[in-house]
């Protein structure tokens, strides 16, 4: 296992060319944000809006509209229940994020198959928060494409049948070779959040306990989305975002009993200016 250090940054952010626009930053796509969970679809939007990418698209239930118009005007809004709208905005995107603040219902199960049965090999699904639930419940395989999990530990336990006290790097990886055709990325969130990627594991070094709060994990599915689809390498894009997000949370702490995930987003893109530059 090694470790993730500030390296990462200055290796992945690098200063912007002139002669760009907006499609040269990536396409996002946010699923998720049901009626009682639009605070978590909203945080990810802010998340990926901030840490640079190009055109951020968040579907979700009808009832958040106002609110992500209001919160995150950056970004656009498409009706989740939109069937055929939906499938034909999956395709146009480079990554498509599914679960933040989804829910359980019956709606959210229809939106996850979908998702499940559009994406295309060559395109990066993160599969966060309520989807874990989903996938446990309905038994759900995962679909044949750059999937990308987010789990809590708690929502790792739940999926892969480990529990925590045994959640070892032999035992995380043994399961992910069951998971699906494709290689699946592991970014397992805790007090030192670890990568599994393809043949490597990572440790994060950056973190503290002023971010244990609601929707710091949506902050970060945010930040994953936004580093994905701007830069290439995707095993050093997933490191920097939690990186970032940890080290964000390292500075306020300094002075913040509580550090919150909006606070994080705020300081997405003077911290990725910095690491531009040196």
């Amino acid at each position: 296992m090694k470790d993730v250090t500030d390296n990462v940054l200055k290796n992945v952010i690098k200063p912007r060319k002139q002669e760009t626009h907006k499609y040269n930053y990536g396409n996002v796509l946010l699923i998720g944000g049901n009626k009682n969970y639009g605070g978590a679809i909203i945080m990810s939007a802010q998340a990926a809006v901030n840490s640079g990418a190009g055109l951020v698209t968040v579907a979700s239930d009808p009832i958040n509209m106002t609110s992500i118009h209001s919160v995150v005007p950056e970004a656009i809004f498409q009706d989740y229940t939109d069937g055929n709208n939906l499938k034909n905005l999956i395709k146009k995107m480079n990554v498509v994020t599914i679960g933040t603040g989804l829910g359980n219902e019956e709606q959210s199960l229809k939106i996850l198959k979908l998702v499940f049965q559009t994406i295309k090999t060559d395109q990066a699904l993160i599969i966060d928060g309520s989807a874990f639930s989903l996938i446990d419940e309905h038994n759900l395989k995962l679909p044949n494409s750059k999937v990308i999990l987010t789990p809590h530990q708690g929502e790792w336990e739940r999926i892969s049948g480990i529990q925590i006290k045994d959640q070892t790097v032999d035992n995380n990886e043994k399961f992910l070779k069951t998971l699906s055709e494709n290689k699946v990325v592991l970014v397992l969130k805790k007090h030192r959040t670890e990568i599994y990627y393809r043949d490597h594991v990572w440790r994060n070094t950056s973190g503290n306990a002023s971010m244990a709060t609601a929707g710091m994990g949506d902050t970060l599915a945010g930040m994953i989305s936004g580093f994905c689809a701007q830069f290439q390498d995707m095993e050093a894009s997933i490191c920097a975002a939690v990186y970032l997000h940890g080290l964000i949370g390292d500075k306020l702490s300094k002075e913040q009993y509580v550090t919150t995930p909006s606070k994080i987003s705020q300081l997405i893109p003077s911290e990725m200016k910095f690491y531009s530059e040196n």
